[in-house]
Formats: structure tokens, C-alpha cells, sequence
């Protein structure tokens, strides 16, 4: 049976791919990586003193396509990247090369599935329709379990994969949780210390039994706490905007805050609320 020629990739596209696939950050690969996947994948190294990995790669698969005059050296170089087997001990590896593949393929209407193979899917045709499509911001927060309340306030936000705006509403979103609880209508550290002040105890709400001396001290470093995310989180980016470069997170330290907003909501839904008449 004759084999399948792939019709060629744009320059662009395979840029794209390439500027993934050789990262310097994790999880791209590494030169000696890209040497050995090339070789695996009959792919000729043709600039391998090229200024840097991207480059490099770019002319070996970019030379072999238009040699070939189809973009099955690519998807063969792709299926070899991505073989389950080279993640046994490193599935988040794997996992972040996946959905990261996932944003420029989708503009070929093409995916990486979860055996490491290039499957049909959806076409992207802009940006807002490759981050929905890829998902990268929701597929890691699903696979750090993060709360559902996080996900409530900035679900669209982390659709766009709009990083700076879904910190801020994520954020927004517990001080909005915390006035749900109390019927207050404060924000900040006014509301931490309406919702949590210990001069009139019992508080009015309280994450534990408040009768020790060890669950005071927690109940008053969980009030830090939420002052803390408050100040560090909410406030930079109220009066920042975001084509500035007066604030930035980037993505790893965003992931690490919605984390610790999870741990937050899951306090949140074990609290007692001492109502007040």
C-alpha cells in the first residue's frame, strides 16, 4: 500500500513547533536530545553549529520537508518526541511537551493525543480559538486538582489563557467568597479582619474549634495569609495595566497561586460561621 504524504507545513508552523520542541526552559529538549531524535527519525542534522537549538532544528526539519515535499519527516520527528516510553519516570514532562505542542498544531487542526501521536482535531483559526483549544492553563490546573471556586471566578480568563487577568479575578474571587460568608461588604484587609478578628471572640469566621492556644495561633496565620495573597496578588494588578511591565507573574508562579488559593477555598469549606443576630 502506498504511503501517505503529508501535504507540507507553512514556515511559520514549523517555526512554531520548533520554538517548543526546543525550549530552553523545561521542558524543551536538550541539544544532545535533538541530536539523538534527529538520527532516530532519519532527519539530517544539516546546521548543527547553528546560534542556537530553534534554529537548528528548524533547518533539519524545514531542509528534509522540502526535500520530501510533504511534512512527514516532521510528524515522524513529533511521534519520536513524544513517545510514551522516553516519560516513564517524568509524566510531567510529557505532559507540559503535550499541551505546549497542542497551540501551534492547532492552527493545522492537528493534536498530540495522550499515546504521543499526532491525531485529526478541530481547526484553530485565531489565537482566542488555539488557547480554548489547546487548554494548557486548565488541563494543569485539572491535574493539580485545583477548587472549584478558583475555577468559578476566572473560567473564562483561563480559557484565553489571559494569565495576568485570571490571577486578578481568581483573587477577587475569594475576598467575594469571604463577603458571601459574612454579608459584609468590605474588601482588602478590612475584610480579612471583619470576617476573622479575634477582639470579640468567638470570630466570626473561624477555620477550627478556636478553643486552644495552637488553634488561635493557626486561625490568626490563616487571617496573614489571605492579608498577604490580598496585598501581593489583588492590589499590584487593580492599579497596573497589563501592557505595562509594572506587574507580570509569569505562568509557573500563577499555577503556584492558584494552588495556594485551593488550599484556601478547602479551609473556607470546613469553616464555622458564628452569626451574629
Amino acid at each position: 500500500m502506498a504511503k501517505i504524504r503529508h501535504p507540507m507545513w507553512q514556515s511559520a508552523a514549523v517555526e512554531s513547533v520548533c520554538a517548543v520542541l526546543a525550549s530552553t526552559d523545561p521542558p524543551g529538549l536538550s541539544g544532545s536530545e535533538i541530536t539523538t531524535l534527529l538520527s532516530v527519525s532519519r532527519v539530517p542534522d544539516v546546521d548543527p553549529n547553528a546560534s542556537n537549538k530553534r534554529k537548528r532544528l528548524w533547518a533539519a526539519l524545514m531542509t528534509q520537508q522540502q526535500r520530501d515535499q510533504a511534512a512527514n519527516c516532521i510528524i515522524r520527528f513529533i511521534t519520536e518526541v513524544m513517545a510514551p516510553g522516553r516519560y516513564v519516570q517524568d509524566r510531567a514532562r510529557f505532559e507540559a511537551l503535550k499541551d505546549a505542542l497542542n497551540e501551534p498544531l492547532a492552527l493545522l487542526g492537528l493534536r498530540v493525543n495522550e499515546a504521543g501521536k499526532l491525531a485529526r482535531g478541530a481547526r484553530a483559526t485565531n489565537l482566542d480559538e488555539v488557547a480554548r483549544l489547546a487548554g494548557r492553563l486548565q488541563s494543569e490546573l485539572r491535574r493539580r486538582g485545583a477548587h472549584p471556586q478558583v475555577i468559578r471566578y476566572c473560567e473564562e480568563e483561563i480559557l484565553r489563557q489571559s494569565v495576568f487577568h485570571a490571577v486578578f479575578e481568581a483573587t477577587k474571587g475569594l475576598a467575594e467568597r469571604l463577603r458571601e460568608m459574612s454579608g459584609s461588604t468590605l474588601d482588602g484587609a478590612d475584610l480579612v479582619d471583619h470576617c476573622f478578628s479575634t477582639r470579640r471572640p468567638p470570630p466570626l469566621v473561624r477555620i477550627n474549634g478556636f478553643t486552644t492556644e495552637s488553634e488561635i495561633s493557626e486561625h490568626k496565620g490563616f487571617a496573614n495569609l489571605l492579608k498577604g495573597v490580598f496585598g501581593t496578588f489583588r492590589n499590584p494588578p487593580a492599579h497596573t495595566p497589563r501592557a505595562t511591565a509594572g506587574w507580570r507573574i509569569p505562568e509557573p508562579d500563577a499555577l503556584d497561586l492558584f494552588s495556594t488559593l485551593s488550599f484556601m477555598h478547602r479551609r473556607l469549606d470546613m469553616a464555622i460561621l458564628n452569626r451574629i443576630p
